[in-house]
């Protein structure tokens, strides 16, 4: 399953003009809407596009609130991640780091140097397909690269051009004011294109020793989230592929997962999970799947994920998606 760091989450709320309200969006994806702020804490990426794009459509100035968004993205708000960020030599280091630490912020994201015509070119790759939420993350993370790259460098940052594979969501002016450069829509990829000179500028606290003390840490939290994410998918995958018999007991999966119940139990808590969660998870993600690429009645729907009745499962799904299971696939479609 694909995920986001909730920092994102807080920091697009954080953006709304006055009046506009996201508490109800920001309890929809099961956080407080006063923190605490986690960057390690993630939020499944599905929900999060869903949520973004819900966002702007009740902003005003829905074209340029990613825009806001990634501009007032700081390089300390990232944690281990910002540090290991700013500490690198220069933004070549910098960048470096986010490919190669990158999925500690989330693993629905990934970030490249690329050489191509017309110099290099710092692209993103997310997944999911594309929707109005994809696009306006896409663009407040190009905006916060840009902003933190700023803050970072002892030279200004200043791309070459913007690219986006997306067309303008508004005026083309609102784009290029704000990264003062060309920006091209529909042109294949979302990146910066840059110089290579802003990317060999020397960063203001730059430290190799201190890069390698946090490297070493990012490493750490790469391997744990590996290991969280294996046991994660494996017991999601067993209890998905036995909900049509109704929902399995622990025992059963960690039977086939080939422990003990009381060893499931021990390693999905040392992950602060619990068996109970995995199960919703599995039964929200098998539900939200069938209705977007089946034509299931919602009563066989709610038999193949492990309701008795059909009353039991649009409850569950309201709580899961904040709709009913027909309103999602009406809007899926």
């Amino acid at each position: 399953m694909s995920e986001i760091t909730s920092l994102y989450v807080y920091k697009v709320a954080r953006q709304a003009s006055a009046g506009v309200e996201t508490r109800d969006l920001i309890e929809g994806l099961g956080l407080s809407p006063d923190g605490p702020i986690d960057p390690l804490k993630m939020v499944p990426s599905a929900d999060y596009y869903r949520f973004f794009a819900d966002l702007c459509a009740r902003e005003p100035d829905g074209a340029a609130l990613p825009l806001r968004i990634g501009a007032a993205m700081r390089i300390d708000e990232y944690g281990a991640f910002g540090l290991a960020w700013k500490s690198a030599p220069n933004l070549r280091g910098s960048f470096a780091r986010s490919q190669r630490y990158g999925q500690v912020l989330g693993n629905a994201e990934r970030y490249t140097l690329e050489e191509g015509p017309g110099g290099l070119f710092f692209a993103l790759d997310k997944d999911g397909e594309d929707s109005p939420g994809v696009r306006a993350s896409n663009e407040a993370s190009m905006a916060a690269v840009a902003a933190i790259s700023d803050e970072v460098s002892t030279a200004r940052f200043q791309p070459r051009a913007v690219h986006f594979k997306h067309a303008p969501r508004g005026e083309r002016s609102i784009y290029e004011a704000h990264f003062g450069c060309p920006v091209r829509f529909e042109s294949g990829r979302d990146a910066l294109q840059l110089d290579r000179d802003c990317l060999d500028a020397p960063n203001i606290l730059g430290d190799e020793s201190i890069a390698r003390f946090f490297d070493q840490h990012l490493k750490q939290e790469l391997a744990k989230r590996a290991t969280r994410d294996t046991l994660e998918k494996r017991v999601c995958l067993a209890v998905a592929q036995t909900l049509s018999e109704g929902v399995p007991p622990l025992s059963r999966i960690a039977s086939d997962l080939g422990m003990s119940g009381r060893t499931l139990q021990r390693r999905l808590a040392q992950d602060g999970q619990s068996f109970q969660s995995l199960v919703d998870l599995a039964r929200r993600d098998l539900a939200s799947q069938l209705l977007r690429e089946t034509e299931y009645s919602l009563a066989e729907i709610a038999f193949l994920t492990g309701f008795a009745e059909q009353s039991g499962f649009t409850r569950a799904f309201k709580r899961w998606q904040g709709q009913t299971p027909r309103s999602y696939r009406l809007t899926s479609l």
